[in-house]
């Protein structure tokens, strides 16, 4: 539990103030910060500070330099398996005892593929030092030798005094000296930082306000701050200041933190506490990992197959030529005479070796890499592009923030989400209220029954002129009660107005004009209730009644109550609380009993009713992910009544579902007995020894196994609160904890902190072999966000720290259901085509080779010519695969999102996979083996109609490239669904390129003047003429494309998936269409309330009874403000 307590000891007219946030439910520690460090440093003093070595405030995201960016880039390049075997490959074709192609052959399509690549990284770095350059070169004023000098962000150090005018960003992390405003008040907007839209106020102490903007008092001042070590804790700060011989408690409401943006403040004051990284700004932006994809994985596993592959067969085949050196070779040499270096068989076999190793290279294919990042480079601008995920009110497109996650998107299997801002609206609304037994809100009809309010019926405030035009309210007696001077509603609309940010308890204590102490109180009815007064039974059963009532509307309810204090009471707590502030050691323990001794017998007022507005969408899309059999998890910091209202709201969780679990186990014995308890009703097998985690747990492995999803037996969902993920997170518990809540329909986890929410994302991730994605608003968010395989930020009503650590953003939550169901299982289908045509077309082209080493004495000579080696995949197969892999579609988006079933294969990887690959393989040696053994037939001992011999190298060689070409294209052409122009025009284009690139190559001008090079002279025009040419052409394609089809045909037929199923559906909907259904809107009507947390920071009670927002320089104070 989480919550701010402010109160009043004296002011001008009333008190002066305190403030102090505690967290209950934060461990000391949580950060892994030594509790004995501490950050020490004096004001205007950079001598001294320089003594600790504080990092200055450059940021820094770039990667590259002019210098470094070529040796950096290539030595990156080059750490990727299949960029250093092309480079090895390189040094070997350099070598004449084995080289058997022409070095261009690999340098070409490696400069291609080099330069391509880091053209991209040049420009992502540019953008990166763009952005560094703009925020490390804004000017800020620096207080310097008693004169205000305008400086540069970066030269800023821990120490300065630096000074903010209206409306300008936070700079550093500084602590408050004094402003423009009463008592040293400065308002922030803190939405880049926390996603809170509302204004935060914070105070200078009393000592350094009194300062104003007096340069001379302000460049004397050499106070000495103690404080708490760089973390990122946003809503904690701990430091004492020590000056003119006084202490001075630090909290965090003195801290102005990077992100921040002065407001309504014309100037203010700080002192630099910390800088550049060590800001909690760029705290929480934690460190930025290289996201890797599944495929990116089983990519690296199946080159190192491939790799395997080529060494077995280059072995097979030196041994082939070693024998047949040995039997036939060795006495041929009057015909083919051995080199001088060749001394025997087994040397010329060796020699071999890496000669077939050079020739079957092909099977690793260089441009794989370079395609695949073009392919999710053009995937990536469709999510840009799309105007159903523009958001018009903010103006607003979704964004693809990376280029290598796009396929993933097509994957997901669970999605976790934050609540407050990334499923609501987070407008909050006063919709209707209970005070003293009596409630308000509802419009009644001429019998007295409830009514929907009407226009008619809306209360008019035009009488006041500070009330907002666009609020509606439908109970004139509210507002009688107030004109009235009710005194039950006078006291509620005081606590209203003085516990303005609203947390799961908040208080706040003011000494009256009378003189009297009160105590306003406002928090979850689980909280407020423990505290009544036994007198309150009565009308407390009353206000619960009425809270039910509104959460059935689903409202958010929170119970409001009081107490007087009596003044020597009140001194004698101020005392205490006052030590408490300024003690180092255990301080927030001793706060927690300081104000436990005033947080008793409250009387009750009544409740509050506040509508947050869920997002458009929201319950339909969550409906969809349903459908997809993606899982939702809901992480959020807000108390659990909250977070299970909204859950029943956007159908996470259902009325029909067979149970929710609670988990609020205070210790590590309970929490298990209540994850077991759940697992037992869901699927008892589960607890038995021989089950498989079972036995794995007490044998305590090193390594961490792969969860299995487990079926239990009906729709459950899972409630946990951060208290007890505390200890579920603890060693062998969170297995526990992983298999209980992956077996939930949907899990709610609520009063997590962002490491939390992090944590249990990592679980996941490392017990279940599924993709995941988390969606957040807030910087609390990021941790999460980066822990996730993909991270989703909302922008909109919130901040944009979410945004800038995300892969992709958005504005409105509904907007994932179409980046998952139709840009990610487009982009991972058409990546799965992709990498299948790829490999496919790189074996047949290849293991050619293979069969014509048995005709050839094993002698390592290439069948086809070496610019058609070299121009294979670089131009006559790279466009066609590029047009599918971008243009293709199975099915539109219309019936993408109708039908969520069509995104199971993803999560499940059965597009490619290790068995799909062998199925490639297969497939490649079948048409290798067809695209050398038809044209050797047809060729041999083949004749032209003149009697000329037509059974030499080369016209064996241009029918065997020319075949391959079209078996290609007609298999590119069995695989597209979807038929644009440019598919047209890059299918049968290339086709064509092919013809016009041979008869160039072949020409007799070209072979003339460089008969070194091109020594194919008059072959194409010979050929290409002759019917064995095309009969083998085409007899070769059909026999290439029976397999194709007839797997095809049958497959759905014998083994569907369900996939298949709905995919015939599709087909047959298109063919006999129905008419339209009338769409009706179902009520789920829910019995839950819950108290709404609508901040993390204090209110505005302090400053509303204070005064202190009244500009005047009369108000003058010889206290010490604290």
């Amino acid at each position: 539990m989480k919550y701010i307590t402010v109160f009043i000891s004296e002011s001008p007219w009333s008190c002066s103030w305190y403030y102090s946030a505690m967290s209950l439910s934060e461990k000391e520690n949580e950060d892994g910060q030594n509790e004995l460090e501490e950050r020490i440093l004096q004001a205007n003093n950079r001598e001294f500070n320089s003594l600790f070595d504080y990092p200055d405030n450059t940021i820094k995201t770039s990667k590259y330099n002019l210098f470094n960016f070529l040796p950096m880039n290539l030595f990156e390049q080059f750490q990727r398996l299949a960029n250093a075997y092309f480079l090895i490959l390189l040094f070997l074709q350099l070598i004449p005892q084995i080289s058997s192609l022409a070095w261009y052959t690999t340098v070409i399509p490696l400069i291609v593929v080099l330069s391509i690549t880091g053209v991209k990284d040049a420009i992502d770095d540019v953008k990166r030092h763009q952005s560094d350059k703009q925020v490390n070169n804004r000017s800020v004023l620096v207080l310097v030798d008693g004169r205000v000098e305008e400086d540069k962000w970066m030269n800023v150090q821990v120490g300065d005094i630096i000074k903010l005018e209206n409306d300008h960003p936070v700079t550093a992390d500084i602590l408050l000296l004094s402003s423009s405003e009463p008592c040293g008040l400065t308002y922030i907007e803190t939405a880049d930082l926390d996603g809170e839209t509302n204004l935060k106020v914070k105070q200078a102490i009393s000592v350094t306000s009194e300062m104003e903007d007096n340069l001379e008092l302000l460049s004397a001042f050499d106070g000495e701050i103690r404080c708490e070590p760089p973390n990122n804790k946003l809503d904690k700060f701990s430091g004492v200041l020590t000056y003119l011989g006084e202490d001075y408690f630090l909290g965090h409401d003195k801290l102005l933190l990077r992100g921040c943006i002065i407001r309504n403040t014309d100037w203010c004051y700080g002192l630099v506490i910390y800088t550049g990284p060590d800001t909690k700004l760029m705290q929480n932006s934690g460190k930025s990992t290289f996201k890797r994809t599944h495929i990116d994985h089983l990519m690296n596993v199946l080159v190192v197959w491939i790799f395997l592959a080529l060494g077995a067969m280059c072995l097979l085949l030196s041994i082939g030529h070693g024998i047949w050196e040995s039997h036939k070779g060795y006495f041929f040499q009057a015909f083919l005479p051995w080199q001088r270096y060749i001394a025997s068989s087994a040397t010329s076999s060796a020699l071999v070796f890496w000669s077939y190793f050079i020739v079957l290279n092909t099977m690793v294919p260089i441009s794989l890499y370079v395609s695949v990042e073009i392919i999710r480079l053009g995937n990536s601008y469709y999510i840009n592009w799309d105007r159903q995920m523009y958001y018009a009110p903010k103006n607003t497109p979704a964004q693809a923030r990376t280029t290598t996650l796009n396929e993933e998107l097509g994957q997901v299997k669970y999605v976790f989400s934050d609540k407050t801002g990334t499923l609501t609206e987070n407008v909050m609304i006063f919709n209707k209220c209970s005070i003293n037994g009596k409630t308000y809100g509802y419009s009644y009809d001429a019998n007295g029954q409830c009514v929907p309010g009407s226009p008619n019926d809306k209360v008019d405030f035009s009488y006041n002129q500070l009330a907002d035009p666009k609020f509606s309210f439908y109970d004139n007696t509210l507002v009688e009660a107030v004109r009235n001077e009710d005194h039950f509603v006078h006291l509620f609309f005081l606590c209203l107005s003085l516990c303005h940010t609203v947390m799961s308890e908040e208080k706040v204590e003011v000494r009256t004009p009378e003189n009297r102490v009160m105590l306003f109180c406002k928090g979850a009815d689980t909280i407020i209730y423990e505290l009544l007064h036994p007198s309150c039974a009565s009308l407390s059963d009353v206000t619960m009644d009425h809270l039910d009532d509104f959460a059935s509307e689903g409202l958010r309810t929170l119970m409001v109550a009081y107490r007087e204090l009596d003044n020597a009471f009140f001194q004698k707590w101020i005392k205490k609380h006052s030590e408490a502030c300024l003690t180092l050691e255990d301080r927030e323990r001793k706060l927690t009993m300081v104000y436990e001794e005033v947080e008793s017998n409250l009387m009750l007022l009544g409740a509050t009713a506040i509508e947050d507005k869920l997002q458009s969408g929201v319950p339909e899309t969550i409906i969809t992910l349903s459908k997809a059999k993606i899982k939702m998890w809901v992480l959020t910091g807000d108390k659990q009544e909250t977070a299970v209202n909204i859950a029943y709201a956007c159908r996470l969780f259902k009325d029909e579902m067979d149970g929710v679990f609670m988990v609020e186990g205070t210790d590590r014995e309970s929490v298990l007995q209540e994850l077991r308890s759940a697992r037992n009703k869901m699927k008892p097998e589960s607890l038995l020894e021989p089950d498989p985690v079972n036995i794995y747990l007490t044998r305590k492995p090193k390594m961490p196994i792969r969860v299995l999803d487990e079926t239990p037996n009906g729709d459950y969902g899972l409630v946990i609160s951060g208290y007890s993920l505390a200890y579920a997170l603890e060693g062998n518990m969170e297995l526990e904890l992983l298999r209980t809540a992956c077996m939930c329909k949907a899990v709610i986890c609520c009063r997590m902190t962002p490491l939390q929410k992090a944590q249990v994302v990592d679980l996941v991730k490392r017990y279940k072999k599924a993709v995941t994605l988390a969606i957040g608003d807030g910087a609390n968010d990021i941790g999460m966000i980066k822990a996730a395989h993909i991270g989703v930020g909302i922008t909109g009503h919130e901040g944009m720290q979410a945004m800038l650590n995300s892969d992709f953003s958005f504005s409105q939550f509904h907007y994932l259901q179409r980046l998952l169901m139709v840009h990610g299982r487009w982009s991972y289908n058409r990546m799965c085509k992709f990498l299948s045509y790829f490999f496919y077309k790189n074996f047949a082209f290849t293991l050619v080779h293979f069969w014509y080493a048995f005709f050839n004495g094993f002698s390592a000579q290439t069948v086809y010519d070496t610019w058609f080696i070299t121009c294979y995949n670089l131009i006559y197969t790279s466009l066609p695969v590029l047009g599918l892999s971008l243009f293709e579609k199975d099915v539109n988006e219309t019936w993408s999102l109708c039908y969520p079933e069509l995104y199971e294969p993803g999560q499940h990887n059965l597009y490619f996979n290790k068995k799909e690959f062998i199925k490639c393989l297969i497939h490649g040696i079948y048409s290798s083996f067809v695209l050398f053994f038809v044209p050797m037939g047809t060729i041999f001992n083949s004749e032209r109609s003149d009697g000329k011999d037509i059974s030499d190298f080369q016209s064996f060689s241009l029918i065997v490239q020319t075949t391959l070409i079209w078996v290609m294209t007609m298999q590119i052409a069995l695989r597209t669904n979807t038929w644009t122009i440019i598919s047209h025009a890059f299918t049968w284009g290339s086709l064509g390129l092919y013809f016009c690139v041979l008869f160039f190559l072949y020409s007799d001008g070209l072979c003339l003047m460089f008969p070194s090079t091109f020594q194919f002279l008059g072959v194409a025009r010979n050929n290409l003429n002759q019917p064995q040419m095309w009969l083998c052409l085409i007899l070769s394609t059909v026999l290439c494309m029976i397999p194709v089809i007839g797997y095809n045909f049958l497959k759905p037929l014998l083994c569907p998936i369900n996939v298949d199923k709905v995919l015939n559906r599709i087909h047959f909907c298109l063919k006999h269409p129905l008419p339209p259904t009338v769409k009706t809107k179902a009520k789920h009507p829910s019995l839950r309330r819950s108290a709404y947390a609508f901040s993390h920071k204090q209110g505005f009670g302090d400053l509303i009874t204070s005064g202190k927002t009244l500009k005047s320089t009369a108000l003058k104070t010889n206290k010490k403000f604290l």
